[in-house]
This record gives C-alpha cells, sequence and structure tokens, in this order.
C-alpha cells in the first residue's frame, strides 16, 4: 500500500497466541448507513494450545450479547478495546459465538454521494480492522475469514474471496463470501457501491474482476489498461502463483491513500480512473503493480513487526518497479531507480533512521527497500534471485517472516556476503551511492543523466554545447527534462534556442517541464508557449492556461474563450481553474453570480476531497471568499481524510491572521455543525 500506517505488534497478543490459535471467524454482517452503524453474528473456531484464563478479541467501542462457547453463556468483559473471555479454557477445540453492535470512528467509511446513495469502505491498515470487526491487531495471529453481508438490492457488495452464494430477502441481498486460506485481520475488507464490472481471466485462469462506477464505464480501458498485463507478468516474474481464488480492483470515493491490498480485492483512491488524456499524468499502473504484489508480499507472507516493514513495501515498491520495466522499458525503470536515489540521499542528510527500524520514514521503507532488492537481485544474479524468491515464499506462505528468514534462503542460493550488505543497507542511513551508480550506469541513459547533474554548477556557455546535443539526440526525455531544469534561472536569451529545442521534441513530458520552469514568458515565446494549451496533458494544460492568463492580459479573453468546456481530471482541475480566472478577469462573463455559485459549488460536500480542495485553493488564492466559502472550508476540518482536514485547519489558520477573516469566521460559527463549531473553536483560541 501507497503512505500508511506501519504493522505494529501487540505484545500482548504475541502472548496470547502461544496459548490460543484461533483458525476460522465468519460474520453475518448488516449496515446501517443513515445511522453509521455495523451489527451481525460472529462465530470463532479456536484451539487452546496451552491452558489460559482469558481470551481477548480486539474489539473499540462495541457492544456486545449472547456471548457463548460450545452453545454455553460464558463470563466476558468488555474494556472498550477489547471483547475479554473469562474461564478456565484446557487444551481443545471451541466454538466461540457472539452478538455485537458498532459506530466506528474510523476504518469503516460511510461516503455520501449527493444524498441520494452512498458508498461503504473499509481501511484496516495497521491495527484498525477492529474497529468495525472483532479481530486481531496482531499481524500475527492469521486465520479464514468468511464474511456475509446483507444490503440494499441496488448496491454491489464486495469482500475477501470468493462469493459463493447470493440470495434475495426482500429488497436485500445477502452476498456470502468465503476465503480457504487464513490471512491477517488488517487485509479483511468490504466496500458497497453502484458499479459496473467487467471479468477477465489471467493466463493461469485466475477470475480477474475489474469494478468502476456506473458513470465512469467509459474509463474503462485506460484506467486498467496494464491491469491483466500486470498480473500475468507478476505471476511468471515472482515464480509462485498467485496465492488466492480470485482478484478483483475496486476504485472508492476518499481513499485515505492510493490503494490497500486487502487480500483477494484491493480499493484505490478514484483519482486514478482517468481518460486516455489523464493517463499521461496519474496513472494507475504504478499502484496497480504495487498492490497486486503485496498479495505475495505482504497477505501471503506477513512481516512478523513493524520493524520488518521493508519485507512488504520494499518487495512491493521493486515488483511494481519490475512490472513498470516490462511495460515501459529499460530507460523508465532506471531513470525512476535514479530519481529515488536522490531523494533517498537528499533525506539521509538529515534522516537518522534506517531501514530496520519501526520508525522509519515511508521513503526509507519504501525506496531504499526497492533499492536494497534490486542491488540483491543485481549481486547474486536473476536465476539466484528468483530461485531464492520461490523458495522464501513457499516455505512461509500464510506465516509471517522476519529479515533472518529472507536472508536465510539467499544464503542457500549466493556466497553473497550478507552481514556486510545488511550494515551497509539495512543498518545505515547512508545512501551507498558509489554502488549506485555503478548499477545504474548499465543504462546509457543514465550514463547522460549523470554528466547532465554533474554539470549545475558550471557557467552556461561551457554547457550550452553539451545541452544541445543531447536535446538533439534519441537520449530518454527525462535526461531533456533535467536540462529543461537547469535553464530555469538562467536568462532567457541565453536559452532561447535550447528551449525551442525542447518544445520541438513533441514529447508531452518535456514540454511540460518548459511549461512549469518559465512562469515569465517573454513576448516572442508567446506563440510557442501557447502551443501547449493543445498538449494531451490535462497537467500541462493547467499550468499553461494558468501562466499565460499572468503574462498576458491583453489576450486573457481567447485564452478564456479556447478553455471555457475544459474540465480536466476527475477532480475537475482545469474548470475550477477557468471559473477562478473568468471570475478575476473584468468584464468577461455574463453571468458572474452562476459562475461564482459553480465554483463554491464544487468547494462543497457533493464532492471528493480533491475537488473540494482544488476549489478551496482557488477561491481562496483569487480572493473569492463569502460566508459559504468560509463553511465549506471548515467542513474540510471534520473530513476523515487527514490530508484534506489538515489542509483546512492550515488554510483556517493562515486566514485567520487577518482580523476582517477572524470577525467573519466568528459570524459563521453559530451556523455550523456541533462537530464544525468544536474544529472552529479550536483554531479561533489558538
Amino acid at each position: 500500500m501507497k503512505y500508511i500506517f506501519f504493522l505494529i505488534t501487540s505484545f500482548a497478543f504475541a502472548q496470547q497466541t502461544q496459548f490460543v490459535d484461533f483458525k476460522t471467524v465468519s460474520g453475518q454482517l448488516t449496515l446501517n448507513a443513515k445511522e453509521k452503524t455495523v451489527s451481525g453474528n460472529v462465530e470463532y473456531d479456536f484451539v487452546v494450545l496451552k491452558q489460559i484464563d482469558t481470551i481477548k478479541i480486539d474489539a473499540k467501542n462495541m457492544e456486545f450479547s449472547n456471548v457463548q462457547i460450545n452453545n454455553k453463556d460464558v463470563v466476558f468483559v468488555n474494556s472498550g478495546k477489547q471483547l475479554q473471555i473469562v474461564g478456565n479454557f484446557q487444551q481443545g477445540e471451541n466454538h466461540l459465538t457472539f452478538e455485537y453492535t458498532a459506530k466506528p470512528k474510523q476504518a469503516l467509511y460511510f461516503v455520501d454521494i449527493e444524498g441520494k446513495e452512498v458508498q461503504i469502505w473499509t481501511q484496516g491498515q495497521g491495527r484498525y480492522t477492529s474497529n468495525w470487526f472483532p479481530s486481531f491487531d496482531d499481524v500475527n495471529e492469521k486465520l479464514i475469514f468468511n464474511l456475509g453481508i446483507s444490503y440494499d438490492a441496488a448496491y454491489q457488495v464486495v469482500s475477501n474471496g470468493i462469493l459463493k452464494e447470493k440470495t434475495q430477502k426482500g429488497n436485500l441481498f445477502h452476498w456470502q463470501y468465503e476465503m480457504k486460506k487464513p490471512m491477517s485481520s488488517y487485509v479483511l475488507m468490504l466496500a458497497i457501491g453502484k458499479y459496473d464490472k467487467k471479468n477477465l481471466k489471467a493466463k493461469s485462469n485466475i477470475p480477474l474482476e475489474y469494478y468502476l462506477e456506473n458513470k465512469d464505464v467509459s474509463r474503462f480501458e485506460p484506467t486498467f489498461r496494464y491491469s491483466k498485463r500486470i498480473f500475468d507478468f507478476l505471476e511468471k516474474e515472482i515464480g509462485v502463483k498467485y496465492p488466492w481464488e480470485i482478484y478483483r480492483q475496486i476504485p472508492v470515493r476518499d481513499f485515505l491513500y492510493a490503494g490497500m491490498e486487502n487480500t483477494t480485492s484491493t480499493l484505490f483512491a478514484t483519482r486514478y480512473v482517468v481518460d486516455s488524456i489523464g493517463f499521461t499524468d496519474r496513472n494507475y499502473t504504478n499502484v496497480d503493480a504495487h498492490e497486486l504484489a503485496h498479495h505475495w508480499f505482504g497477505d501471503l507472507i506477513t512481516a512478523e513487526s513493524s520493524k520488518q516493514h521493508w519485507l512488504q513495501e520494499g518487495f512491493a515498491t521493486y515488483y511494481a518497479a519490475l512490472a513498470e520495466r516490462d511495460i515501459f522499458g529499460d530507460d523508465y525503470f532506471y531513470s525512476k531507480l535514479y530519481d529515488t536515489a536522490q531523494q533517498i540521499k537528499f533525506a539521509s542528510r538529515t534522516d537518522s533512521i534506517p531501514v530496520l527500524n519501526p520508525k522509519a520514514s515511508s521513503l526509507t521503507f519504501y525506496e531504499k527497500g526497492a533499492w536494497i532488492l534490486f542491488v540483491l537481485h543485481e549481486s547474486i544474479g536473476d536465476k539466484a534471485f528468483k530461485k531464492a524468491i520461490k523458495s522464501y515464499l513457499k516455505k512461509y506462505a500464510y506465516q509471517t517472516v522476519n529479515t533472518e528468514d529472507f536472508f536465510s534462503e539467499i544464503k542457500k542460493v549466493s556466497n553473497f556476503d550478507l552481514d556486510k550488505f545488511q550494515k551497509t543497507w539495512l543498518e545505515s542511513t547512508v545512501f551507498d551511492t558509489p554502488t549506485a551508480n555503478a548499477l545504474l550506469s548499465k543504462n546509457k541513459a543514465i550514463q547522460v543523466r549523470l554528466q547532465v547533474d554533474k554539470l549545475k554548477k558550471t557557467p552556461f556557455e561551457e554547457k550550452k554545447d553539451f545541452f544541445l546535443k543531447t536535446l538533439n539526440s534519441d537520449v530518454y526525455h527525462t535526461v531533456k527534462e533535467a536540462i529543461v531544469e537547469q535553464l530555469e534561472n538562467e536568462k532567457y536569451e541565453a536559452k532561447k534556442e535550447l528551449l525551442l529545442l525542447a518544445m520541438k521534441t513533441n514529447n508531452v513530458y518535456i514540454r511540460q517541464t518548459v511549461a512549469e520552469t518559465l512562469t515569465k514568458i517573454p513576448e516572442d515565446f508567446r506563440k510557442e508557449y501557447e502551443t501547449l494549451l493543445n498538449d494531451q496533458s490535462y497537467q500541462t494544460q493547467e499550468t499553461a492556461l494558468y501562466w499565460l492568463w499572468r503574462n498576458f492580459p491583453d489576450h486573457r479573453n481567447e485564452y478564456l474563450d479556447q478553455s471555457k468546456n475544459w474540465i480536466g481530471f476527475n477532480d475537475y482541475n482545469l474548470r475550477t481553474l477557468w471559473l477562478s480566472l473568468v471570475l478575476s478577469t473584468p468584464n468577461y462573463a455574463d453571468n458572474p453570480d452562476e459562475l461564482v455559485a459553480e465554483l463554491i459549488g464544487f468547494s462543497s460536500t457533493k464532492y471528493e476531497a480533491t475537488t473540494r480542495q482544488n476549489a478551496l485553493e482557488k477561491l481562496i488564492a483569487f480572493k473569492i471568499i463569502n460566508d459559504q466559502v468560509l463553511s465549506n472550508l471548515v467542513a474540510s476540518t471534520t473530513h476523515h481524510m487527514w490530508q484534506f482536514s489538515k489542509f483546512g485547519r492550515d488554510t483556517i489558520r493562515m486566514l485567520l491572521k487577518n482580523s476582517e477573516m477572524h470577525a467573519s469566521f466568528e459570524r459563521i460559527l453559530p451556523n455550523l455543525t456541533p462537530d464544525e463549531q468544536f474544529q472552529l473553536n479550536r483554531l479561533l483560541k489558538e
């Protein structure tokens, strides 16, 4: 999963697993979208390994009734965090049943869609599933989950495993899902929404299901462009057949992260639902491959603790890179490795936490973890590496692992000095640049890129001819982008020839770099820069439209005419920019009140958080602010997406520095919801 909370092992549960082994669980659930509650009947089968007096199940803020073991009432304690069953438990098999209700504060989300329908989805990464289903925060407790969910017949319902049965009861459908293999609780999931579904089959005959909202069916091809290819590639590359019975991918609104590898059913953010133009800048390919790779590295074998987290994120990141290499080629693969190496090196100046540490950064777990595997792969050779991976996965299937387990398999196929390797790559924060550059330099594009980067402090005239030669070559586009970036602070007349050459490459990414770095556009470059408005990239169009509007007031009307029907990504980036520019252009609009209402509407709860933030940023930047805008801004502070709520709080803090804005916020306070009042009051008192 991208940008996540880390796995945390509970000491108490690590102890419990020595005494009790939970085998299977079945939950029959009902969800109430209006009340935002979940309730159900749960049955656990477990084996007592050693005599114990208390059995614990994680359960946050739940109510329980009819708690029985082997059909007999038992004494239990509800601590608010756990269901604790008290007794004198002897060795042997047992059957636990109970009923529960919960109104989760997190991990189960009800997303309203214009007051007409709802999406419901879960996010359990870390230790959060126990907010909506009584389960286990300890990843070392693996068991077979089977969920049945009753819900409105107009909706699709998805959970882990194979759909065994779908029955109708009045206006409800009951969906019964079944797993055959054990997994950790954090990858338990459910998703409910109005979706269309497309069915394919992998080369290995694994069923593949791809979901999109009804309104997005035309975006199926660009959204899932390489999905089946990635699946077939990873099965072959990893050398171990996909370990589950089915694979699904489902986009959900206002998802907390890019994607989540729930066993058999990946959820991902709707920002990756794109048309063919949106694919240029915001495609799902990497997230797709990353989450699928986790179905081996994370779901099949699971890091035993947060200290070992790189065994999931590093592996998923590396195998995603290999999948992209298969699709986009070697130059793409090496360029991404080069970029992440630069990020890791820069971060290592201040980052003192190595890979084998539960507090390591996402960059360390993901990107440095991937680099560790790349270096290891290159060092011991493809045949040995693949043999070790295959043995590692088969030996520890459906279990938890640590770095020593992985390295023990490497030792069986190679005499590579793993002790030195571990000290260099896993226990040190210093990035091994000489080794990295030696490996990267196998790629000709990187050889040139290294030359370009060495010239950053060289006087322009001394490097101009080399830049001209490189821009005229067929070297990979990222090298040419690096040249354009170096030109940013050079005088226009000196760099004009190079900019024109960059534009004439007709590569969308090189041209986009020109758009982003040439923010003061000379008149004699205007016509050339205007061609960027026609590029097949919503990101380029947004950048170009804004800077043209800023630089050439006399041409604003023609730019606005040209872009009046633009929409952009599914966060309406081009439409919200256009509205902002129109409302800041005197005498252009005949209906300014309608346009203000439209732009403010995009900031309301009718839309996803990304759209709302897009609109709010533009409303505030262009000083289009009224009480409704401020109310919508305050509403953002109560949103479940921490990124959006943080944006809201930070923006309010900034506005409160103005005394008039302070008074405006106090004026709207009585009309807000209690949650919004609480958040705004806290900010007003800071």
